[in-house]
């Protein structure tokens, strides 16, 4: 696994997972800041953990990996951050093509449906990709990026 920085957050239903993969990507060599939360509590609300986990992405020169019961709320979070590309992978193909073709820079698990060996695997495959530098999916890529900026001015 190459030297990388992740930043990584949960609910309540990813706690555990989230421990996990910290535990075994700090076993891997790689920097991993745990954006909270510190303790299991019920009662968390995952935007919190998406927001500060995309603030992190967004000021540095890291990944981000959020992990809730669907993987789908923390997704929805994240992407309401300008700069922010974050995808749900459900096994390997998904998250090595969601950053090769798309430039996915936070990854979101389903701690509900996805095993602790698997979500291994998904973490490894997706830090080992990398974005395209060119050819179509680069082309992609920027097609969003102008999207965004777009959306962002009418927003103002």
């Amino acid at each position: 696994m190459p030297r990388k920085v992740i930043h990584i957050g949960s609910d309540h239903a990813g706690f555990e997972l989230k421990r996990t993969l910290s535990s075994y990507l700090e076993s891997h060599g790689v920097t991993v800041h745990d954006d909270g939360p510190r303790e299991y509590d019920p009662d968390d609300d995952y935007p919190v953990y998406a927001q500060r986990v995309c603030r992190d992405v967004l000021a540095g020169k890291a990944l981000g990996i959020l992990i809730c019961g669907t993987g789908q709320g923390m997704d929805i979070a994240a992407n309401k951050m300008k700069g922010i590309y974050a995808t749900v992978a459900w096994d390997e193909k998904t998250a090595t093509t969601a950053r090769e073709h798309d430039g996915a820079n936070v990854l979101c698990l389903a701690s509900r449906v996805t095993k602790p060996d698997a979500a291994k695997r998904i973490v490894s495959l997706w830090l080992n990709a990398e974005p395209a530098r060119a050819g179509r999916h680069l082309r992609r890529i920027n097609e969003i990026k102008r999207m965004e900026r777009q959306n962002f001015k009418r927003a103002r």
